[in-house]
């Protein structure tokens, strides 16, 4: 593989790491910290998303950096709180593959968004993300710990787009990086 293709490669490794099996399995169980973090991480349409919201904040720079992040967190709680509470969201898991291609697209494009365009896409696809979170949480047991957990894990994976993008040595390897996320986000949907 060259080395210019590498830091592409990165999202696909973590997608292949991961298993969609645990990711919404809907057997309870989900309560607390350590349960709430390892949601968003052991689901590849999960990682790859929250990777590609860091590297399109990384792309647009600026206040982009942590606004794009932030309102995707931000949007998620909100999303797992209608999950907790019940409400109905029609299309999650749809909404969650579309994230992954729709960001990873973007990225791909070069697409240089107003930031408040930026967080409005990403916050709309948050809280797909923040609804298959909530509708796994137990409301009677660590649903406070468990939404921080997944509100962490989300910063972490947000925190490794944007160093990914940052350390890219050319904005052409991010939006190689882009391509290769709405490709896995494809092959995911597909399977």
């Amino acid at each position: 593989m060259s080395r210019s293709l590498r830091p592409a490669s990165l999202p696909i490794a973590f997608a292949l790491l991961t298993s969609s099996a645990q990711a919404h399995t809907g057997l309870g169980g989900a309560d607390g910290l350590t349960a709430g973090f390892m949601h968003p991480i052991l689901g590849p349409d999960h990682v790859l998303a929250m990777v590609a919201v860091g590297l399109f904040a990384a792309l647009l720079g600026g206040r982009a950096l942590w606004a794009v992040p932030a309102a995707f967190v931000g949007m998620m709680l909100v999303g797992g709180a209608l999950g907790l509470r019940g409400f109905a969201v029609p299309a999650v898991e749809t909404g969650i593959g579309a994230s992954v291609v729709v960001i990873g697209a973007a990225i791909a494009l070069g697409w240089r968004w107003p930031v408040p365009a930026a967080m409005a896409l990403v916050g709309a696809f948050a809280v797909f993300h923040g609804h298959a979170h909530g509708a796994e949480m137990d409301a009677a047991h660590g649903a406070l710990l468990y939404s921080l957990g997944f509100a962490l894990a989300t910063a972490v994976l947000h925190g490794a787009g944007i160093g990914l993008g940052l350390l890219a040595s050319r904005p052409g390897l991010v939006r190689a990086a882009g391509a290769a996320i709405a490709l896995a986000g494809v092959v995911l949907a597909a399977s």
